[in-house]
Order: structure tokens, then C-alpha cells, then sequence
């Protein structure tokens, strides 16, 4: 798909959650065209060097999970605080809208994983997720993203290696 087709399914919600924020909602996106968000995401990412696909509450479970299964890969949530049974591994971080905690069940075995998301705006959740990474014997390969907000974060994909089918500058 074009970024122009993307962007006509996107429905643009101002002032949620707080004023001043234009939210992308793109359920719309993905009620019509999930096998294609999914291939587009999919062809960005080299495969071949992936063992496991982390998925970041709560769309990241979405994109994630389809991902992992177009790819025949394994999937580990990555959940807010309290949501995973022990033993986990946590991280506190700092967000557009206060603070909160990531937690992931702890990992015995080095893998190679890719980290998904729906949105990366301010790049908080990505940053804590990749401390949970080193903290538990995960190499990251590659970051996806359905969307990045590179006007809001000092992300570079060099960097983390950040693949987003669409970027906002």
C-alpha cells in the first residue's frame, strides 16, 4: 500500500487524550487491511536473523502476534505492571503523560528478538522496553513500527534500527 492509501484509513482524532494531541486511530486501517499492514511491516524486517517477536502493550500484541505467526516465530508480551504472572523482569519509565512500569517474563536464553509497536511518539515505552531486552539476554534486531513520530522523539534508525511503514517528520 501507498502512504497516501494508509493515511485514508487513519482517522485523526484531535485533543485525545489531552488537549493539543492529535491521536492516529487506525483501527479503520486495520478492520479493512490487516494482511496488508502486516506484509508491508513484515518486508522491512530480515527474518532470517529473528528468533522471537516482543509485542508492547497493548496494539503492539496486535501487530505483534500477526507478525510473529506470518513469520513462524514465537511471541513474549511485553506488559504494564502486574499483568504478567512471576517471575518477571521490570522497568520503570517516564511517558508523554506521566510514568509507568514494563515488565516481561524473565529469559533464560540468549534470542535474537524484533520489539513491535504501534506508534512510537516520544520513544519512552521503546527505551524501557530496550533496557528490558538487555536485562533479560535479548538482542535486538530490529524495532517495527506501524507509525513513527519523528517530530516527538530523538529516535534514529541507525540507532535501534527502527523500521515504521510511516514516518511523520
Amino acid at each position: 500500500m501507498t502512504p497516501e492509501q494508509y493515511e485514508e484509513l487513519i482517522i485523526k482524532v484531535p485533543d485525545f487524550p489531552k488537549p493539543g494531541v492529535i491521536f492516529k486511530d487506525f483501527s479503520p486501517l486495520l478492520k479493512q487491511k490487516l494482511p496488508e499492514v502486516i506484509e508491508d511491516m513484515s518486508k522491512l524486517i530480515d527474518w532470517s536473523k529473528v528468533d522471537l517477536v516482543l509485542g508492547i502493550e497493548s496494539r503492539g500484541f496486535i501487530l505483534g502476534s500477526a507478525l510473529a505467526l506470518k513469520n513462524n516465530k514465537g511471541f513474549l508480551p511485553v506488559r504494564k505492571k502486574g499483568k504478567l504472572p512471576p517471575p518477571v523482569i521490570s522497568v520503570n519509565y517516564d511517558l508523554e503523560y506521566g510514568s509507568d512500569t514494563l515488565e516481561m517474563a524473565v529469559n533464560d536464553e540468549k534470542l535474537n528478538v524484533v520489539i513491535v509497536d504501534d506508534v512510537i511518539a516520544t520513544g519512552g515505552t521503546l527505551r524501557a522496553t530496550l533496557q528490558l531486552c538487555k536485562k533479560n539476554n535479548f538482542n535486538v534486531q530490529a524495532v517495527s513500527a506501524l507509525i513513527n513520530l519523528k517530530f516527538l522523539n530523538d529516535l534514529h534508525e541507525g540507532d535501534t534500527n527502527i523500521q515504521s511503514v510511516l514516518n511523520y517528520e
